[in-house]
């Protein structure tokens, strides 16, 4: 490496499309970047943790919905470079399908929480549209 060469900080975060009955699980952003636009529960995956295990408790802290992490489905990993304003940013994007009688509250960093039609799922913010297109595509697969 030469003194002109940087590194890049890169953050890592896991996010979440909870679907129940045709409808998917979203959270209000209760704070910058993107306050009050809907977008999937989701954050930092903290030191000694895998993406899995943070997606179920992003899950859980932003919307009281538990999942056991071993039935989250890896949908991709999105990495585009300004995919989040406040700088770098990957995200393991995870499916999960919950129980018709699961319910949600706005909990941790979450102004609010809904069950939007998947077919209305549009204008998330940051990237999350085209990760809930993914899980939609993912979830009708054989596979």
């Amino acid at each position: 490496m030469t003194e002109t060469e940087t590194f890049e900080t890169i953050r890592y975060t896991a996010d979440v499309v909870c679907i129940r009955g045709g409808h998917v699980l979203l959270i209000e952003r209760g704070w910058p970047p993107h306050k009050g636009r809907l977008a999937l529960p989701g954050g930092h995956v903290d030191p000694g943790e895998t993406s899995r295990t943070a997606a179920a408790r992003e899950l859980l802290e932003e919307t009281g919905v538990h999942v056991d992490p071993r039935d989250l489905t890896l949908i991709g990993i999105y990495d585009t470079p300004d995919r989040d304003p406040r700088g770098r940013y990957i995200t393991a994007a995870y499916l999960v399908t919950v129980p018709a009688d699961t319910t949600a509250h706005a909990g941790d960093d979450a102004a609010a929480v809904r069950w939007v039609p998947l077919e209305d799922a549009r204008g998330l913010a940051f990237d999350h549209t085209d990760i809930v297109t993914a899980a939609r595509y993912r979830q009708n697969s054989p596979f």
